[in-house]
C-alpha cells in the first residue's frame, strides 16, 4: 500500500497530536494501522511536519528519531494519547498526568534538542498548559485528536475535507435509503 504524509495527516493542530494521530483507526484493533511501525514513515515524518504541521513555526527543522530512542518515542506517543483522550472523555486523571510527565521528562533528558522526540515533548507540554482545554476533541469519524479552533467551538471532525465529507455522505446515503424503504 502506497503512503505519503499529506496535509490531512496533520489535522491535529499541534505536533504532539499529529504524532498521536500516526495511529490510524486506533479504536479498531482489526483495522488499526501504526504509520510509525514502518521505520521509513517515522523517518520521513519530521520533513512532512516542517511543511504541514500547525506548529511548524515553533519547531523549525526537526531531526528524525534516532534508532536508540524509537521505543521511548512510541511510549511517549502512547502516554500523550492516553492522557489527552481520557481528559477529553472524563476530565483529568492525576495518575495519567504523572505518567505523561514522567515520559516527557525522560524524552527531554534522553534526546537531543531539535529532535522529533524533544519537539513532541515540548508540544505536549504546551497542550497540558492549554488555556482552553475544552477545545481539544476527538474526531467523530476517525477518532483522531484535534484542537477545535473554530470561533463557535462546533467543529466535530479532524478535517472537514476528509472526515466531515465522509460523515455527511454517510448521513445522506442513510437518509436516501430510508426514503426508498
Amino acid at each position: 500500500m502506497s503512503f505519503s504524509w499529506t496535509p490531512h495527516r496533520f489535522a491535529g493542530g499541534a505536533l504532539a497530536l499529529d504524532v498521536v494521530n500516526s495511529v490510524v483507526l486506533r479504536h479498531d484493533a482489526t483495522r488499526r494501522i501504526d504509520r510509525f511501525a514502518v521505520r521509513e514513515q517515522m523517518r520521513s515524518f519530521p520533513h512532512a511536519a516542517a511543511e504541514f504541521c500547525a506548529e511548524r513555526a515553533l519547531f523549525g527543522d526537526i531531526a528524525p528519531v534516532a534508532a536508540e530512542n524509537e521505543a521511548d518515542f512510541i511510549a511517549l506517543r502512547e502516554a500523550i494519547d492516553l492522557y489527552f483522550r481520557k481528559r477529553i472523555l472524563n476530565g483529568g486523571d492525576d495518575q495519567l498526568l504523572a505518567s505523561l510527565l514522567e515520559a516527557l521528562a525522560k524524552a527531554l533528558r534522553d534526546t537531543r534538542p531539535g529532535s522529533l522526540v524533544a519537539a513532541t515533548a515540548h508540544s505536549a507540554l504546551r497542550l497540558i498548559a492549554m488555556p482552553d482545554p475544552q477545545r481539544m476533541k476527538i474526531c467523530g469519524n476517525c477518532g483522531w485528536l484535534f484542537i477545535d479552533r473554530s470561533k463557535n467551538r462546533s467543529r466535530a471532525w479532524c478535517d472537514m475535507a476528509v472526515c466531515g465529507n465522509r460523515a455527511k455522505a454517510n448521513r445522506h446515503y442513510r437518509r436516501k435509503k430510508e426514503e426508498t424503504s
